[in-house]
């Protein structure tokens, strides 16, 4: 049974595009979960470190949590063909909710507005499938629950950290010298940079998994007590409140707040256009997306951060394991 958690979602919702933005000055990169393993599974290692920032907070929050993760509640079959469609699609339509309906929508994209409405339809339709028989949902939760407060403290740690970045950054340094002095300084700034943005890649990453937690949203049956919709017993709203926190927050920033499209750390402005193109791979990469959504209720930042919690806080982490072991080998068959 899923209670609905508005205060939670909430400041979950708000506490998301901070991180996502401290991404975007930082590095000058769209905060896409998929898009981090993907781009790992091809040798990046930024995407490896975001990705592995996101494994490392649902260690965290295990920590805090100091109790066993229950197992999902479908079948380890459900479970392995929902990763795989999840990395299948997220890998042919280049983004996943993160990406598409966090990041995309707030910058007004055209393409993330349609692969967003793509996979909630199929999403939704999934659902009502294989899980309409969830239970009705209970009375709401109006607390922070028993770990809130520490999420919301610790954040503090990963925000300051990205300040410290932004003020470390040699993007403005003056490099007053003889030319091979130059080199040299720009080398060794190079080298510096590289480490750092790194560095922003697990610190926001790991920021994320805390405010993710946070909102609740990384459990499987409230995504799809949502999906199910209101017209249905179960229906939680959970999730709305999170869009509600996040995506205004997302917009100002963005639109307000993102300065000279110069990375601070140095490499190359890599926001898409968003007026991109609308083709066919996005429109059926982002179907199948939504249908191994409904399947489990899992996307890509729930996928990483459960398994990260699963690592000390489960007696049976199968179940997690093989969903990411599915999101990856659907990312690799997808062209």
């Amino acid at each position: 049974m899923s209670h609905s958690t508005p205060i939670q979602s909430f400041l979950g919702g708000l506490s998301i595009p901070i991180p996502v933005h401290a991404l975007l000055l930082l590095n000058g990169s769209v905060f896409g979960i998929s898009g981090f393993v993907h781009r790992a599974l091809g040798g990046s290692a930024e995407g490896l470190s975001g990705a592995a920032g996101l494994i490392l907070g649902g260690v965290f929050v295990a920590m805090l949590e100091n109790t066993s993760l229950p197992p999902p509640l479908f079948p380890l079959p459900n479970v392995l063909l929902s990763g795989f469609l999840v990395g299948f699609g997220t890998k042919l339509s280049n983004g996943c909710t993160s990406g598409h309906m966090i990041s995309g929508l707030s910058r007004l994209s055209l393409r993330s507005l349609v692969a967003s409405a793509t996979f909630f339809i199929t999403g939704v339709v999934t659902t009502h499938v294989f899980h309409r028989d969830l239970p009705a949902i209970g009375t709401t939760d109006w607390s922070l629950g028993p770990i809130g407060s520490r999420l919301l403290a610790f954040q503090a740690v990963p925000l300051a950290l990205s300040v410290l970045l932004y003020n470390l950054s040699p993007a403005d340094a003056q490099l007053n010298s003889s030319v091979d002095e130059h080199s040299m300084l720009v080398n060794r700034s190079d080298s510096s940079s590289s480490l750092l943005r790194l560095l922003a890649s697990l610190i926001t990453g790991f920021h994320f998994a805390l405010a993710l937690r946070l909102s609740n949203l990384t459990d499987p049956t409230r995504v799809l007590s949502f999906l199910l919709l209101p017209f249905h017993r179960a229906f939680d709203p959970s999730l709305a409140y999170l869009a509600v926190g996040a995506l205004p927050l997302n917009i100002l920033l963005y639109h307000y707040a993102r300065g000279n499209e110069k990375p601070r750390l140095r490499g190359t402005w890599r926001i898409p256009n968003p007026c991109g193109e609308i083709d066919v791979k996005l429109i059926v990469g982002a179907a199948i997306f939504g249908v191994g959504w409904g399947l489990t209720g899992v996307c890509p930042g729930p996928g990483l951060i459960n398994f990260g919690r699963s690592l000390i806080g489960s007696s049976n982490p199968t179940p997690f394991v093989g969903w990411l072991g599915g999101f990856v080998l659907g990312g690799l068959l997808a062209r």
